[in-house]
């Protein structure tokens, strides 16, 4: 391996999907010595490891060194690795389902307004004039739909530790949604969440009226929502982080100091800086520095 001439200004933070694969020791020194890295450093054995590196190393010399391995790689900056603020989405990241379309599967309609949310999800139609598509269609649903759907609803591997975590090492946790108060609330208590913000379904205490509250949390609004509790806070937006897998996460993801695309849209996947393909939420704690030991719950 060439001597290290320059210094070490980021850092490789390899993961892998434990349920497939195990990061071994040859594996962390196939991509150090592709990326000319230096010592690692393991989070957590087997799991994950840092390798200092002197640049962000290149995506192909990455993929030669794994093989193909169903290992996450996120590179940082190793001041400020720990983020004082998380805002999470909830569909599909924090949570496994998409609250909407489980509610459609109760009026049985859920192929129809699934199809619709795919289109929202991938930006190819406008997220706003979809939700109110997507909610008229549900007009007269009962409310017991609702309790029907929690009851189903499942929390992504690694989120309670995720939220338990930060909030352990004294960061705001805030829970932003396209989706619905209603469930936010609950998904919000059940975690820890500090805060949480969403959409409101309107109703008329029977059923739903296929309205909602105006004006509706977009991606605009999901941005801005980061910089107003990074201002409230008193940190600098390099000090945030943010994960989410939908096109209506992308304003918020490229904003945050360390925007995280979780298991995402191809268009999320493209144009985001990080990402998580295969591992769990635990990914987003390697990826701040953390080792398994301090990992709350694991």
């Amino acid at each position: 391996m060439a001597p290290h001439t320059a210094p070490m200004s980021h850092i490789l933070t390899l993961i892998a999907d434990r349920t497939q694969t195990t990061l071994s020791q040859a594996v962390i020194d196939r991509v150090r010595e592709a990326i000319d890295g230096g010592p690692p450093r393991i989070l957590s054995p087997g799991e994950a490891a840092d390798i200092p590196c002197r640049t962000i190393p290149l995506a192909a010399a990455l993929d030669a060194a794994l093989e193909g391995a169903p290992i996450d790689t996120i590179s940082t900056r190793p001041r400020n690795r720990r983020k004082a603020l998380l805002v999470a989405d909830m569909d599909s990241t924090i949570i496994t389902s998409e609250t909407l379309d489980a509610l459609a599967a109760h009026a049985g309609i859920g192929a129809q307004i699934a199809a619709i949310t795919r289109q929202s999800m991938n930006g190819e139609i406008d997220f706003a004039d979809a939700l109110r598509q997507r909610v008229a269609m549900l007009k007269n649903l009962p409310l017991d739909a609702l309790e029907k759907t929690w009851a189903k609803t499942e929390l992504t591997p690694g989120a309670r530790e995720l939220v338990a975590t930060m909030r352990a090492n004294r960061a705001t946790t805030a829970l932003v949604s396209g989706g619905f108060t209603w469930f936010t609330q609950r998904v919000a208590e059940t975690l820890g969440f500090d805060t949480h913000r969403a959409n409101e379904l309107l109703h008329n205490n029977t059923t739903l009226t296929g309205e909602i509250g105006e004006p509706i949390l977009d991606r605009d609004a999901k941005r801005t929502i980061l910089i107003e509790l990074a201002k409230t806070r008193g940190i600098q937006l390099n000090a945030t982080l943010a994960v989410g897998d939908g096109a209506n996460d992308l304003a918020m993801l490229r904003e945050a100091g360390l925007g995280i695309a979780y298991h995402a849209k191809p268009i999320v996947a493209a144009e985001a800086r990080a990402q998580v393909r295969f591992g769990t939420l635990r990914a987003v704690l390697f990826a701040q520095g953390y080792r398994l030991e301090e990992i709350v719950g694991a």
